[in-house]
């Protein structure tokens, strides 16, 4: 006989294994960069200081040219694939965003 509704299910409510609008901020660095709880991205600014004169550059972390000094023109990073790589002696500073 059909009663037109359907019957509760037989079975209690299972409480979750973790708690999904929580994650540790290990699972949330583990995640990718959209699908995290507040979107972040990898890449960053960063203030590089020349070995030789001493002054400061902004840099992207993730440049795709070689970045040279305003004041000797000596290279301060070589693009890779990915990250940017710092010349040897080259000391930075992460920017705040």
């Amino acid at each position: 006989m059909f009663t037109g509704f359907r019957s509760e299910p037989k079975h209690a409510d299972m409480p979750l294994a973790k708690d999904l609008l929580n994650p540790t901020p290990e699972e949330e660095k583990r995640r990718h960069k959209k699908k995290r709880l507040v979107q972040s991205p990898y890449s960053y600014f960063m203030d590089v200081k020349c070995p030789g004169c001493y002054k400061i550059t902004t840099v992207f972390s993730h440049a795709q040219t070689v970045v040279l000094c305003v004041g000797c023109s000596t290279v301060l990073c070589q693009p890779t694939g990915g990250k940017a790589r710092l010349t040897e002696g080259c000391s930075f500073r992460r920017k705040q965003h």
